[in-house]
């Protein structure tokens, strides 16, 4: 449905893309994911038509719009600064892209009506832009883009200014209504759990480059570089040297001189490597366990979260490693600062990333 192709883009002597290349299918659920700055917004206005890329080309539906405006794509936009009609009332700001679609008056208002019940702004439709609050005129405009039922639904940060109730619950509304509609979304934001809660795939973006394309679980459990691993939860990063191979998995060790087993990764022997172990995935008992990557350590830091306990475990040669347990009332996972405890990873919980 989207296709970017070599796209560059830059303004005077900045460059805010990089030679990006990606095709989204009809009816996916696609998240450009990043910091400020790393030029997601940058790729959503190409796609809009509001900007032109410096060099590549811009396809939707096979189609070259690299040059079109915006009127001539089947797009619609839902913008930060909401982009409302103030002289309107929300009703009307609501109708208006159906209006100029001359879109029967009955059929207007049923698909008008439904919008505003999913987006629950049924007290506020007789009112002007002015007379709500932030969170609500952010509202307003997904119900505008939201009723159009276009190919392509652009979404810029669209749920950044809903207090946190409203945001979850509009996380699953767009999500079903993008399967029910089968509306290809493209969805910009820096927040990690809209991206992984909602997304068909994600695009990991930084610095105007893409780091990593791929579905949730590839992004968060198979980061391919350091940045992706750091910035999609949390995560230890250890380098690492390697020694060998072992019964098909890679022998390495790590700073301090601990020794683990890796998950086999091409042209990684004889070097230095960069390793990932996610927090939960370190497994924690008060008894030595059977298997391999065993090692013994001592928390040093408990943080209480609630739900789940953040530990500092301090490892041979005074490797640090962050561990997350959950808090499920059981004794025999309740551990405290100044423990003694043996830990444990799976060799395929553990990442090879590039710098």
């Amino acid at each position: 449905m989207v296709e970017l192709r070599n796209i560059s883009k830059s303004f005077g002597n900045f460059v805010a893309l990089q030679e990006v290349s990606f095709a989204i299918a009809e009816g996916e659920f696609m998240t450009f994911l990043g910091p400020s700055g790393c030029g997601k917004t940058t790729c959503l206005r190409l796609i809009s038509g509001f900007d032109s890329p410096t060099t590549g080309q811009v396809l939707i539906g096979g189609k070259d719009v690299t040059f079109d405006p915006p009127y001539r794509r089947d797009v619609n936009q839902v913008f930060q600064s909401y982009a409302l009609f103030p002289h309107l009332s929300i009703y009307e700001n609501i109708a208006f892209g159906l209006r100029m679609k001359k879109i029967a008056a009955a059929e207007i208002k049923t698909k008008v009506d439904r919008v505003v019940e999913m987006t629950a702004l049924g007290q506020f439709i007789d009112r002007k832009p002015a007379q709500l609050s932030g969170g609500q005129r952010q509202r307003v405009a997904l119900a505008r883009a939201i009723v159009c039922e276009p190919k392509v639904l652009l979404l810029d940060e669209p749920l950044s200014a809903l207090d946190a109730k409203l945001r979850a619950q509009m996380r699953i509304e767009l999500k079903q209504l993008q399967k029910r509609l089968g509306i290809t979304f493209i969805f910009v934001t820096h927040d990690q759990e809209e991206a992984l809660t909602m997304s068909d795939r994600v695009a990991v973006l930084s610095a105007g480059r893409v780091e990593q394309i791929g579905t949730v679980n590839e992004i968060y459990y198979q980061p391919a570089t350091r940045f992706v691993a750091t910035f999609i939860g949390e995560t230890n990063i250890v380098e690492a040297d390697v020694l060998g191979r072992r019964n098909g998995r890679l022998h390495c060790r790590l700073e301090g001189g601990l020794e683990l087993d890796v998950k086999e990764s091409p042209g990684a022997v004889h070097e230095k490597v960069l390793l990932s172990l996610r927090p939960e995935r370190l497994r924690l008992s008060r008894t030595l366990p059977a298997g391999i990557n065993v090692f013994p350590g001592r928390i040093a830091v408990e943080t209480f979260k609630g739900a789940v306990d953040d530990l500092t475990v301090i490892a041979q040669g005074g490797l640090e490693l962050g561990a997350c347990l959950t808090n499920d009332g059981q004794e025999e996972f309740d551990f405290h600062e100044g423990e003694e405890v043996f830990c444990r990873i799976q060799p395929e919980d553990i990442n090879i990333v590039s710098a």
